[in-house]
């Protein structure tokens, strides 16, 4: 009871513009949740733990928080225009939560000075305000973990620097089929929508958008003076479940194209041309397209754009069909 409190004390002095002052002994973690298996989970999460046991504050700030019943969601999340906003909650609700779903939390104490820390928590505070609160969701270039790390940035003077190198150079579509799974419908389905821009190396920062990259990003990290920039920490490797071999998208294109290829001579033999399927995933494929190009010209999707991957379903149709037209 006594921690509901203070944590409802503490959004109320948030919501005054009061920032509660740290004591020396207060510290400050960067928190990384595993995978979970639905599709925005399927990343990772990041938030920051402030923890001072003098003024009985165990707190988490979180990047993460959005609303699905809000009015019009599924419409501005495929135009791009998903509002998240940063939250409060206790160390030990949020810890309860993603262990209540199979998610461990990792964390990393930051070897901070009371300074930094203090101008770490300031600056949540300022984020949490009304009219600071929300912002606008980006899944590469503003999120959860993209948030953490230039607030961390701007409290050290840009004094991080790492050895770690993970992705460094990889392009935006493989880091992130890494973690949807390769050969899920769910990646091919991302990788038909992503255009060019997806197939660009990302820089030293832009792969710090993934919560595992930018744990081990931080890990391996010292300042300016050589000092580590963590001083304790408990970490782990994120477990990626393979893709059944049932639920691979080629197996699937695959079952397609022979489907189709068999319907051909079907219809070579009985004389008879069955329009109505060709109809079927033509209408597919307008569809798909439209989408392309509503997200290209209409969405603030940063990665979407026309990619050969889009004329793969229509060529294997072609192809297949085109069996129907062989000599005899």
């Amino acid at each position: 009871m006594r921690r509901i409190a203070l944590l409802i004390l503490l959004v109320w002095s948030c919501m005054m513009y009061a920032t509660p002052q740290l004591s020396e002994g207060a510290r400050v973690s960067l928190l990384t949740c595993t995978p979970g298996t639905e599709v925005w989970s399927k990343y990772g999460h990041t938030a920051i733990r402030v923890e001072d046991e003098t003024n009985g504050m165990d707190i988490v700030f979180n990047y993460g928080i959005f609303n699905m019943m809000s009015d019009h969601f599924y419409w501005k999340f495929v135009r791009g225009e998903t509002y998240y906003q940063l939250g409060i909650d206790s160390y030990t609700a949020f810890k309860r939560f993603y262990g209540s779903i199979g998610r461990q939390t990792y964390y990393q104490e930051l070897n901070l000075t009371l300074e930094q820390k203090q101008k770490i928590l300031d600056a949540l505070v300022v984020n949490y305000r009304p009219e600071n609160r929300y912002y606008l969701y980006n899944f590469v270039f503003d999120n959860c973990a993209t948030r953490p790390y230039h607030l961390l940035k701007a409290a050290l003077g840009d004094s991080i620097m790492s050895n770690y190198k993970g992705y460094a150079g990889v392009c935006f579509r493989e880091a992130i089929s890494h973690y949807t799974g390769k050969g899920a419908w769910v990646d091919f389905g991302i990788n038909m929508v992503f255009g060019s821009k997806a197939d660009k190396e990302m820089t030293n920062e832009e792969r710090l958008f993934l919560p595992e990259e930018l744990m081990n990003y931080i890990s391996a990290a010292h300042l300016a003076d050589g000092q580590p920039l963590v001083k304790e920490e408990k970490i782990g490797k994120f477990d990626i479940a393979p893709v059944p071999w049932y639920a691979n998208c080629w197996l699937g294109i695959g079952l397609l194209g022979v489907l189709m290829i068999a319907l051909s001579w079907y219809d070579r033999k009985r004389g008879k041309w069955s329009w109505g399927v060709d109809l079927a995933l033509v209408c597919v494929y307008i569809v798909l397209m439209c989408l392309v190009v509503f997200l290209t010209f209409f969405s603030c999707h940063p990665l979407v754009g026309f990619n050969w991957r889009l004329l793969l379903l229509p060529l294997i149709h072609i192809c297949a069909r085109a069996v129907y037209f062989v000599k005899k």
